[in-house]
């Protein structure tokens, strides 16, 4: 009884393969796209940058980065309870949106070769990056006695569709936020090494660069393409993506405060930076940004965590399902009430021309 409450109990496929977990709103998606429209892409208007930008790539910075050394040749087992049941969760949900970019990537290489060298390299290397990260990620769950069946969940997920712009911003943004959630995570640790749970954090500095380099492409190919960012429709579309990122990220984490907790981290105050950070990023390439620092923004968003504490639940005590859907609606309606409140917060107008805000 002791043992299995200092080491909780994960559903497995077969021993030693964890079931995925359960696709949700706020689980890491699997995205497919028109390739025949990204093929026929015309990046004239930017093509020395995206050279640039592949040479980089070509280099391969952390080619040799990726290894594992003496410090994980140790058992974990001292991590226990809450805390190695949300670590497992943090592992899992970072192979799968790490793999999820892999075969993205990987499909869009293929894809492109012979059509448009250029884009069909980038998105090649980026997919070498993004398996480097997931296998890195599997094998330390490997540490926990656990590992993702990757080609398993390559058949079972379900594919979100998503045209060419809407990946450039949902992809931009997801690793832009990346890069700010490692560099934020590996500064507090540099601070704290006190809160080391464990060696997998050493490597986020460099981990957190290949993020920016990927966030850097997606720049550079919206630039190449002006109307993903020049007209009334890119504004709403950018806001959108923006407050999706931004609220997923909050959700999740607050849900997930515990695993924070472990690191020393405030999930909220953590949350907060990141979201300031990348909202600044996106500065330098989006139209608008979101007015994060106006109290009404985070206050809507403590309505959608209460909410969903809620919706958790009405699912924990598992009524009929009739009875279960309406039980959840209100909640359902409330969180697209306050997003919506959210949304028509008034942005921040970026004129890149000169170099302000307005």
């Amino acid at each position: 009884m002791v043992d299995s409450l200092k080491k909780p109990q994960f559903e497995e496929l077969r021993p030693g393969i964890k079931t995925p977990a359960k696709e949700t709103i706020l689980t890491p998606r699997f995205y497919t796209t028109d390739f025949e429209e990204m093929a026929n892409m015309d990046i004239s208007i930017n093509e020395d940058e995206l050279q640039a930008i592949l040479e980089e790539f070509r280099v391969d910075y952390n080619r040799h980065h990726f290894v594992r050394k003496e410090e994980f040749n140790r058992s974990w087992d001292h991590i226990d309870g809450d805390t190695r049941a949300v670590f497992v969760e943090f592992l899992e949900r970072s192979c799968t949106a790490e793999f999820s970019g892999f075969l993205l990537y990987k499909e869009l290489g293929r894809r492109l070769k012979g059509r448009n060298p250029v884009l069909a390299e980038i998105f090649t290397l980026m997919s070498r990056d993004e398996a480097r990260h997931a296998g890195f990620l599997n094998k330390a769950l490997s540490d926990f006695n656990l590992s993702l069946d990757l080609g398993f969940l390559t058949k079972s997920r379900k594919y979100t569709f998503f045209k060419p712009k809407f990946i450039f911003y949902a992809t931009y943004l997801s690793e832009k936020i990346g890069y700010w959630r490692y560099i934020t995570i590996y500064r507090h640790l540099e601070q704290h090494p006190e809160h080391q749970l464990y060696p997998i954090f050493n490597f986020f500095e460099n981990w957190c660069q290949d993020e920016n380099r990927h966030g850097d492409f997606f720049d550079a190919i919206m630039k190449a393409q002006p109307s993903t960012l020049n007209d009334w429709k890119a504004r709403l579309w950018c806001r959108f993506f923006l407050l999706s990122v931004f609220a997923t990220m909050y959700l999740n984490d607050v849900q997930r405060a515990s695993f924070y907790a472990a690191l020393g981290l405030d999930a909220r105050e953590y949350d907060k930076l990141v979201i300031e950070k990348t909202n600044d990023t996106a500065g330098r390439v989006f139209p608008v940004i979101l007015d994060v620092n106006k109290p009404e923004f985070y206050e809507r968003l403590e309505v959608c965590v209460k909410n969903n504490e809620k919706l958790r639940e009405i699912v924990a005590s598992n009524p009929p399902a009739p009875l279960k859907f309406l039980q959840k609606l209100p909640y359902y309606l409330s969180n697209g009430l306050e997003l919506i409140k959210m949304y028509l917060i008034k942005p921040i107008r970026v004129d890149h021309l000169e170099g302000t805000v307005r």
